[in-house]
């Protein structure tokens, strides 16, 4: 038997039983070494009958005391075996299984475990585990399916590890493994199913979350490019003071000091490649623009990458304004251009006649060439793929790399995503900004809330309106969600009947969505009823209420930035949470969000209760799904990881190889 071999060759698994393990994700030998428990149960104390209590969860060690009698009882066969251990008896009972009488012989020791309970003076075990694997000892716990139980998974995986002894390869070098302490890995996969003891249970899972870590790093690190630093041109003239004068406002300390970072990557030599990450409001757009403009006075190319074309369309705007007054030219490419006018772009791009292009992934097709480009910037970069930002990219020569986010990212977060990536943090908000207030209520509060709403209107003021769902046809699992189309429907007939009001939602064409947003800026439309796609960007400063309903579906990272559409001016704004969800989880998670504004100390929060793979709303965006290591529990680990990253060496053959496996695994996620 091989690790590379079917799971078909373990005894036991026909081809009823392969395709729920398949089901699993397990379909290999070293797939089911790698199916790690989710959870263990300590039965490794051993009880004894005279002591034990109703309700106890309890391990004991006994002998059959009578002869194993079948009952049948409402069409249902009821095993029952009385056992003792010498202090005392114990009936044994077993539901729908007649075959558990075969399973025990007298004079023969056994290990049972379950819940006591106590009936008519007499104690009892239902359907108690039984077995070495089950019983005496540390027990895993694994995620199952119908029809796999756990002790069927706990002796597949012990039949695969005495079928392959020896050939766990440990793909780390000795040095790695000796510099941080960590335990051989056929050790490490034994011990991290069937621990020892507990001491042989921490090291067997520092080993395999400490590769975990390492691997997905290293992955990364090797699918954008930077396992080493690139050689970047040289940016001589770094003064910023045209730029500065020519903004309607002066930077705060934290923009300053990002900008004086940034300028010393620009003349180091190397070509910057640097995350700039700050709160919404903070101001990232304004040290963008200014990099653009050094770009162009060293008479390079610059491009800023959107994720919609609304966010494209409105930095194109802004843009437009402010380097107009330098002679610069500025260009939006995106995909509702027509062709002719894009053909056009496209010329002047590669004729070097565009200083600064602004776009959406339409940037990155293969018949966009610049002639210089120089500097490239990606708003909003967990929306983008490795690969597509890679190719923007490699559209020009080891170009300066900015990526921008106004989704807080907690620090072990950061340090797994961009750990090749220099990180400047923009904490402060521009003066005049004012704290938005936010509250949380029940649906009963519908009245009151849609009165508030219409006197901001009446003093000219607009609201937004979020639903988890675009419509009730796609609801199914969503009981009591609402939904944009029906819930706006029930508005415009109702409360808001005389209020300019109107949906937006993803399934439109972007022409439609620019329309409506171009609408509402203008403040046409008084209320935006709307789905997530308003998230990221959107700036109307004359917006002071945002209202989401159902709240309970969005994480808290993605709760602050849909609050982060209101206070973007100096008018009191406000955010209204309505949740009829009463779980803990759900009110710690809305005590969170109703107590701060820090968008940094909810990302914290929402990694711990929500984890890495959902931290940015969906399991497509974010790291891929870890299967032991957990960044909030683990952080202290990545530190460790990164060292031992400095120490990758060509000689690492298996290692290098393992890199390149998990590298297929995640070149399409979103980072």
């Amino acid at each position: 038997m091989t690790l590379t071999g079917g799971v078909q060759t373990l005894k036991s698994v026909g081809q009823a039983r392969l395709a729920l393990l398949n089901k699993l994700g397990i379909y290999t030998i070293e797939d089911l070494l790698e199916y790690f428990p989710r959870d263990y149960l300590d039965r490794s104390y051993i009880s004894q009958i005279s002591e034990l209590v109703d309700g106890q969860m309890a391990t004991i060690r006994v002998v059959m005391a009578k002869e194993p009698q079948v009952l049948l009882k409402n069409r249902k066969t009821i095993t029952k075996i009385v056992f003792t251990d010498g202090t005392g008896r114990i009936e044994a009972a077993w539901f729908n299984q007649p075959y558990m009488r075969n399973n025990f012989k007298r004079n023969t020791e056994y290990l049972i475990s379950g819940r006591v309970a106590e009936r008519f003076g007499m104690l009892a075990i239902e359907s108690p585990e039984t077995g070495d694997l089950s019983a005496g000892r540390i027990v895993p716990v694994y995620s199952l399916t119908a029809g796999i139980s756990q002790k069927i998974l706990r002796g597949l995986i012990s039949q695969a590890m005495e079928s392959t002894v020896g050939q766990i390869v440990d793909f780390m070098p000795d040095d790695i493994k000796n510099a941080h302490n960590l335990c051989n890995r056929e050790f490490a996969i034994k011990n991290i199913h069937f621990p020892e003891s507990g001491e042989a249970y921490f090291d067997a899972r520092r080993r395999l979350v400490f590769e975990e870590l390492f691997l997905m790093q290293a992955a990364l690190m090797s699918a954008k490019g930077h396992l080493k630093s690139a050689k970047g041109r040289v940016f001589a003239d770094l003064d910023t003071s045209e730029m500065l004068a020519a903004l309607p406002y002066s930077l705060t300390d934290d923009q300053q000091r990002v900008v004086e970072e940034i300028c010393v990557d620009l003349k180091s030599g190397y070509a910057t490649n640097r995350l700039i990450q700050g709160d919404v409001g903070s101001g990232k757009t304004a040290v963008a623009m200014i990099m653009c403009f050094l770009a162009v006075k060293n008479g390079a190319q610059a491009a800023l990458m959107a994720p919609t074309e609304t966010l494209a369309a409105q930095h194109y705007q802004s843009f437009s304004e402010i380097f107009g007054k330098f002679g610069m030219k500025v260009e939006l490419l995106a995909g509702s251009i027509n062709a002719t006018e894009k053909m056009v772009i496209k010329r002047r791009l590669q004729s070097g006649d565009i200083d600064i292009i602004i776009g959406t992934h339409a940037l990155i097709q293969q018949n966009v060439e610049f002639a210089d480009l120089g500097l490239v910037i990606t708003d909003e970069q967990h929306r983008f793929g490795v690969r597509q930002r890679g190719k923007l990219n490699e559209k020009g020569e080891n170009p300066h790399v900015l990526v921008m986010t106004a989704t807080p990212i907690p620090r072990s977060l950061a340090m797994v995503l961009y750990g090749d990536m220099d990180i400047s943090t923009i904490n402060q908000l521009p003066p005049g900004r004012q704290t938005i207030d936010t509250f949380c209520v029940t649906s009963a509060y519908h009245e009151r809330i849609f009165k508030f709403m219409r006197n901001e209107v009446a003093v000219g003021h607009q609201a937004y309106i979020i639903c988890p769902l675009i419509d009730e046809s796609k609801s199914e699992g969503f009981k009591d969600v609402n939904s944009v189309l029906v819930f706006a429907d029930k508005l415009q007939n109702g409360p808001f009947a005389d209020i300019p009001l109107q949906v937006l939602h993803g399934r439109m064409k972007s022409e439609e969505k620019n329309h409506i947003m171009q609408s509402f800026s203008a403040g046409e439309i008084k209320i935006l009823v709307s789905t997530t796609v308003i998230e990221v960007g959107i700036n109307v400063p004359n917006a002071t209420v945002i209202l989401i309903e159902n709240a309970e579906q969005f994480g808290l990272s993605q709760l602050h930035q849909l609050r982060g559409r209101v206070g973007r001016s100096d008018k009191k704004s406000y955010c209204i949470l309505v949740t009829d969800t009463s779980n803990n989880l759900t009110k710690k998670r809305m005590t969170a969000m109703t107590g701060t504004n820090d968008g940094f100390e909810l990302s914290e929060l929402d990694l711990e209760l929500r984890g890495p793979g959902e931290f940015f709303g969906t399991m497509q965006h974010g790291v891929p799904k870890m299967r032991l290591a957990n960044l909030y529990k683990d952080m202290k680990l990545l530190p460790e990881t990164r060292a031992a990253i400095e120490m990758l060496r060509p000689e690492y053959q298996p290692l290098r190889i393992k890199i390149a496996q998990m590298l297929k695994n995640f070149q399409q996620i979103s980072l």
